[in-house]
């Protein structure tokens, strides 16, 4: 098992050698413009184009709660686009995180990990505009990522 590391940084930037995967949670509506994604879009253009195909061909593809797009951004760098929230408000039936599609993104993501040999670095996701709470998160991201043998980083932005 690996421990998770929670440092200050930016995880767009992700500090560690070898294939690094970036993880984060998207909605199932196909918006791309607030939170850690304009950091992701600050460095490349490819995550969000991908992700806009993918919502817009959701009809013949898999983009549903839990699914994963893995996207490359650079030669040891791919961006985990991760559909882990319903809409994008807090409303009646709470906030935008659910936690079971996260649980099923983290199991895709530990597969997409162990077949490149990549470490996971992710802000505290979920916890932002998906309005989840780190301590429901965190022990998935141990179970599904560490447990598995992911080194696994979090970083804490400044």
């Amino acid at each position: 098992m690996h421990q998770l590391t929670i440092i200050r940084g930016d995880a767009s930037s992700p500090q560690a050698r070898g294939p690094k995967i970036i993880a984060h949670i998207c909605n199932d509506l196909g918006g791309w413009g607030k939170g850690f994604v304009l950091a992701l879009s600050k460095r490349w253009s490819e995550p969000e184009a991908a992700y806009r195909a993918w919502h817009r061909g959701r009809s013949g593809n898999d983009f549903a709660l839990g699914a994963v797009q893995l996207v490359q951004a650079r030669p040891d760098i791919w961006v985990a686009n991760m559909v882990g929230q319903r809409g994008m408000r807090t409303g009646s039936g709470g906030p935008p995180i659910r936690y079971e599609a996260v649980e099923r993104c983290l199991v895709h993501l530990a597969a997409h990990a162990a077949e490149l040999g990549a470490s996971v670095h992710m802000p505290r996701i979920g916890c932002g505009l998906a309005g989840g709470k780190w301590s429901r998160i965190e022990p998935l991201v141990r179970d599904g990522l560490c447990a598995k043998g992911i080194p696994v980083t979090v970083y804490d932005f400044d």
